[in-house]
């Protein structure tokens, strides 16, 4: 029987990627808590404008999609301010109640990505509480006019509540200027949004479906996990929304009494910088040695082509790449995506299509962990058997993504310039799911039998060259090429600040409103 989600429980950037509905833009708001009572007023008074995941439509009795959303978390400090009891606030989990900051050296955000290059509204204020971050609020909107709107409403809120919160400044913006606010919007060419990012590649790609979640049949092939007789079905909500089963038939971990946590989620957010001008020399320079060219070298970083994110598992070379562009130009959005997304490595054990450092085959191996080395050096081969359903390893480590592109590149020479990507992660474990992605997968390798290398794009890589980064690229184990060594690889990304939130529904913000969290 398929699950049935209460949609107007849940909050609507949890089920849908905004940029993916007509909301190319979105400004992010920071609040501080001074006065706990008060604080719930507002909170109830912003959980009344909060956009829930309900289906939009135009017809009798239909919710009308809006012009601008509004979606909340708190962190954990928040939640202390806003009296939950302290029963409740010992079932969150380890990870959240420690916070991002503390938690750097397993996320590897060392030296140019250590927290206090981050901006000042991340640092640290033990000793001034009215700085720490407790409240997040996210507006995402249709056109820059709405979202001005949507933002005076919001400041107009918080200035009926000025004795009990309070907007954090310190979101670093052109030539250093701080803001009240993170902006982000979608890079834009000819006028249009697009789904790119900075480096050009396409993004938001392939987020993953599960059960519940509206029209995921649609989606499931691909984004879904495989069974074992070669079918899709769609993932556990439990690995995306607490209080429901996961993929190990339990309940995650959740705070007690259960309607706060039941239809909530763990959100991750980071603001990370990316180094244009570092990522465009270094691809010009490998680039020009690589053998297949300097645009398949840039889609081996990545394991998708940059123009319209082709998989190289279905496009490994020029020939098979412009076949691809010709089925994915007639296709409609469904065929698009299908294309964009149902594939598996597994006629690709060898890497020599996506390589194991790719972005892509760390992010979300899908069964090609279930591999063992073969008799020929270099060789590797399926093994059905490593786990009880294929690709069992990776689907509890999947995560939904959200977010979009902060600021523009005006000079692609300088690496200085306000411009990145804010990402925005949700999971209902952080430890098992990003956590271990970001630890083991991005920033080590030995699972994909790598040893120490790095995920090529996203890798905390050395930037003093004492111990400098690599990565290979794999060629086909039967031929007579030599595998291609991408040497002293720099970083392109750095950590610019964030934290954990929790997501609460509909039902458990107005149980925070209330002050009526009973634990017993």
């Amino acid at each position: 029987m398929t699950q049935k989600l209460d949609l107007l429980d849940i909050q609507g950037n949890i089920i849908r990627a905004y940029g993916r509905f007509g909301y190319p833009m979105a400004r992010y708001v920071f609040f501080n808590i001074r006065h706990s009572a008060r604080a719930r007023e507002f909170v109830g008074t912003v959980t009344d404008r909060v956009t829930t995941a309900v289906e939009w439509g135009e017809g009798p009795g239909q919710i009308k999609q809006p012009d601008w959303t509004v979606n909340i978390a708190f962190a954990y400090q928040g939640l202390k301010q806003l009296e939950l009891p302290r029963a409740s606030l010992s079932g969150f989990s380890p990870e959240f109640i420690s916070g991002m900051k503390d938690r750097r050296d397993i996320l590897g955000d060392d030296g140019p990505s250590s927290p206090e290059n981050w901006d000042p509204i991340w640092a640290e204020n033990r000793k001034n509480r009215d700085k720490d971050v407790h409240i997040f609020i996210a507006l995402n909107a249709r056109l820059p006019a709405l979202l001005e709107e949507g933002y005076a409403w919001l400041t107009g809120v918080a200035k009926q509540y000025r004795d009990a919160v309070a907007i954090l400044n310190g979101h670093r913006g052109e030539h250093g200027a701080l803001y009240d606010y993170q902006d982000v919007k979608a890079v834009m060419e000819n006028g249009q949004p697009t789904a790119k990012e900075h480096f050009g590649y396409t993004d938001g790609i392939g987020d993953p479906v599960f059960e519940g979640a509206p029209n995921y049949d649609l989606n499931v092939r691909g984004r879904g996990k495989q069974l074992e007789d070669g079918s899709w079905a769609p993932l556990a909500t439990g690995e995306f929304l607490l209080g429901h089963i996961d993929e190990a038939r339990e309940y995650p971990p959740a705070p007690e009494p259960i309607l706060l946590s039941r239809n909530g989620t763990y959100m991750v957010y980071r603001k990370l910088h990316e180094n244009v001008a570092t990522f465009d020399a270094y691809l010009d320079e490998q680039g020009r040695k690589y053998p297949g060219g300097k645009e398949l070298l840039a889609a081996k970083f990545v394991g998708r082509w940059r123009d319209n994110g082709a998989p190289l598992v279905k496009a490994p070379d020029a020939e098979s790449k412009q076949k691809f562009d010709a089925e994915f130009a007639a296709a409609d959005q469904a065929g698009k995506d299908k294309l964009l997304s149902d594939f598996t490595f597994d006629d690709d054990m060898s890497g020599a299509k996506c390589p194991f450092s790719s972005h892509i085959r760390r992010i979300n191996p899908r069964a090609s962990l279930q591999m063992v080395k073969g008799s020929k050096p270099g060789s590797m081969i399926f093994n059905k058997d490593a786990f009880d359903t294929p690709g069992a390893l990776s689907n509890r480590r999947r995560i939904l993504r959200r977010g979009l592109p902060y600021g523009e590149v005006k000079d692609r020479s300088r690496d200085d310039g306000n411009h990145g990507i804010v990402i925005m992660m949700l999971n209902t474990d952080i430890n098992r799911q990003f956590e271990f992605v970001q630890q083991e997968w991005i920033n080590y390798g030995n699972d994909f039998q790598e040893g120490s290398d790095k995920e090529i794009l996203l890798g905390n890589h050395n930037a003093d060259n004492k111990f400098p980064s690599k990565a290979v690229l794999q060629v086909d184990p039967n031929s007579d090429q030599a595998p291609y060594m991408l040497s002293k690889i720099p970083r392109f990304i750095e950590t610019r600040g964030g934290e954990y939130f929790f997501v609460p529904s509909l039902t458990a913000l107005r149980m925070i409103a209330q002050g009526v969290v009973d634990p017993t």
